[in-house]
């Protein structure tokens, strides 16, 4: 196994359609393509093209960058929660597009673009001198994971390094069991916030945790202050609203009213012209009451352009109203994906410093150190495959996944 990823297919003939391309980061091509999972990164971008009015449209409320959440999936607008992990990006693309036809009854199909972006880390942990969570780099092995974590922890810093690693991962373990609480909660708010309630329940995972009263109590305000904020917008346009719509009922009184006026002075016209032809009255008079009915004439096209202004704004308000809610639905779905890629972070960590105060308490390897021998290192891999943790046995030229967690321990000596 010495290279991990390849191109999704060649690129298919361009009649206006964006290819669906799972770049591979410069990696090396293998048999399987790279199959995505928790943490991973990607570049999503959409376009569509119209038959009918022959143009695309660019999905700029869709496109950008996601990462697959701890349960392995994708949260997309528009498309809801996507099953990625264990798929590919040309699989993720063509299933996007699928979605989005159906779920918005589209006559054309829209086209994605899937791109890696960041693989999902790698951890070690053990005898090394800085352990914890690194990058992903292409062809990367157990030797060059220690390399990138400072190399094997020198004998003679043994002794004090275990109690400071163990000091520093109770620590640790505290600031991101912290995280992993508050991001629980956050995503349990921002749920109740998508569903419009007025509060939310404590999730279960993190019952009766001591910190909870003023974690739920943070999260509460927010989600107040934003169901306020956007009721106050709504009732501030509906407020708009019925004031136009006073204002043209007002105008259309005003039109009955000139109407009228109108009226009787056309009759005051037709009463005053056979006088004129028998010379009775003069031709001013005749005049006066023409330009009399023009003016008046004039003041209802005046109120009815009024009208139709009112009218557009008030549908400008309907749209505005319909532009707020789909604005904070939009910054919440973006805001829950994030909290879902920190939340699988934050449980990551957690799970390591678990693993090094394990490591740091294990009486066999202070018996190691204490003995004074140069110590032999043995190293494993922990990885996800299909849903189930394997531990694996590895060398030093063992290739490395993204997402493995690398344990370097000291092997029993001979006086043990």
């Amino acid at each position: 196994m010495s290279a991990y990823f390849r191109l999704a297919g060649p690129m298919r003939p361009a009649r206006l359609v964006v290819t669906c391309l799972a770049l591979s980061l410069a990696v090396p091509a293998m048999a399987d393509e790279y199959r995505l999972g928790s943490q991973d990164k990607l570049n999503i971008r959409i376009a569509e093209w119209q038959t009918v009015e022959g143009t695309f449209r660019d999905w700029a409320a869709v496109n950008g960058e996601y990462s697959v959440g701890p349960a392995g999936n994708l949260s997309v607008p528009f498309v809801g929660e996507l099953p990625a992990a264990g798929k590919t990006t040309s699989e993720i693309a063509a299933a996007i597009s699928v979605a989005l036809q159906r779920k918005l009854a589209l006559s054309d199909k829209p086209e994605a673009s899937v791109e890696m972006v960041q693989f999902r880390p790698f951890y070690i942990s053990g005898e090394i001198q800085t352990p914890g969570q690194f990058p992903y780099v292409p062809e990367l092995t157990v030797l060059k994971a220690v390399s990138i974590a400072g190399g094997i922890r020198r004998n003679a810093d043994y002794g004090p390094q275990i109690g400071k690693d163990l000091v520093t991962a109770k620590g640790n373990f505290d600031i991101y069991d912290d995280q992993r609480v508050r991001l629980i909660v956050k995503r349990a708010r921002i749920d109740a916030d998508l569903a419009g309630k007025a509060s939310f329940d404590v999730p279960k995972e993190v019952e009766g945790d001591p910190r909870l009263p003023a974690i739920v109590a943070d999260e509460m305000q927010i989600l107040t202050a934003d169901q306020k904020a956007l009721k106050l917008k709504l009732q501030a346009l509906d407020e708009l609203k019925g004031v136009l719509q006073a204002e043209i009922e007002a105008l259309q009184k005003k039109i009955v009213n000139q109407q009228r006026q109108v009226d009787l002075a056309k009759q005051q016209l037709e009463s005053i012209s056979p006088l004129v032809q028998k010379g009775l009255v003069v031709n001013t008079r005749v005049l006066s009451s023409e330009q009399s009915v023009a003016n008046l004439q004039g003041q209802i096209l005046d109120y009815e352009t009024a009208i139709l202004t009112a009218k557009q704004s008030i549908s400008k308000a309907s749209q505005d109203a319909i532009d707020a809610q789909n604005t904070l639905n939009s910054n919440l779905a973006s805001s829950r994906q994030q909290v879902e890629a920190d939340l699988n972070e934050a449980a990551l960590r957690v799970g390591m410093q678990k693993g090094l105060i394990a490591q740091a308490s294990d009486p066999a390897t202070t018996a190691a150190i204490t003995s004074g021998e140069e110590p032999t290192l043995l190293y494993s891999l922990v990885r996800v495959a299909d849903g189930k943790t394997s531990e694996i046995e590895a060398k030093e030229d063992t290739p490395v996944l993204p997402g493995d967690v690398i344990k370097v321990k000291l092997a029993p000596t001979a006086s043990q």
